[in-house]
């Protein structure tokens, strides 16, 4: 389907100053290449300005748990982070334009095979704070300890340095992580697929409504796959089409 066309209650909504404030989290280089200023999120960011005829500023965050908190104090227009249940009270999501799953590490010799023997007593599982993971183990989790770090990076290296259980994140993330650990292992399946999405604050109701049809627009028109090969990402998959 194809966008409607951009009125001027949507560009105004969604480019107030006259420019598309994008804001993106570097910290997932999955969709932000280490330039920061390429990746399939800023790809996606530059096309949705294309089609508003309105600049692009690009408003870097080092986590997602920043880039939402950032809604508060006006810092960006749109944003491209997971839709999660407790960031949808104050940004309107559109549906997923690409998951990427998410799972566990574990560390060699660790007695833990499966995804379902994380939450136990006495687990203790490395995440990145306010990730859409973190947000989702928040709400699942019993029995098993989340310890918290800012950033990816950093969840990694406390990890190591504290010799937890478990470490979460992308798969795609965990899988080069093992390269470094001899012995460790990235458990089987997901416990999630994080839903990346764009989003925009809750009261831009016309500006929430074309970004919905942008996104489905994005996949249906080969533009997401696209900039999934050409930024050579692997372990990720275009979102399916939502019901409209």
């Amino acid at each position: 389907m194809q966008p409607a066309v951009v009125s001027p209650a949507v560009r105004t909504e969604l480019a107030p100053s006259g420019t598309l404030r994008v804001g993106i989290n570097y910290g997932n280089f999955l969709l932000v290449n280490p330039d920061r200023a390429s990746g399939i999120a800023v790809d996606l960011g530059r096309e949705l300005g294309r089609r508003l005829g309105v600049p692009v500023e690009l408003v870097t965050f080092p986590t997602a748990g920043k880039l939402a908190d950032a809604m508060k104090t006006d810092a960006w227009d749109v944003a491209f982070l997971g839709a999660e249940p407790q960031r949808a009270n104050e940004i309107a999501f559109t549906a997923a334009y690409l998951e990427i799953p998410a799972t566990y590490l574990v560390p060699a010799g660790s007695p833990i095979r499966r995804i379902a023997e994380v939450d136990r007593e006495g687990v203790r599982i490395a995440v990145a704070s306010k990730s859409a993971y973190d947000l989702y183990l928040s709400r699942g989790l019993k029995q098993a300890k989340l310890v918290r770090a800012e950033g990816i990076d950093a969840s990694y290296e406390l990890f190591v340095a504290q010799k937890l259980e478990v470490l979460s994140g992308l798969k795609p993330r965990l899988v080069a992580d093992a390269e470094k650990l001899p012995g460790s292992r990235v458990l089987e399946g997901q416990f999630t697929a994080i839903q990346q999405a764009i989003g925009t604050p809750i009261r831009r109701a016309a500006g929430a409504k074309y970004l919905r049809e942008f996104v489905e627009d994005a996949k249906a028109s080969g533009f997401v796959a696209q900039a999934i090969a050409r930024h050579g990402v692997h372990g990720v998959s275009v979102a399916p089409a939502a019901q409209m």
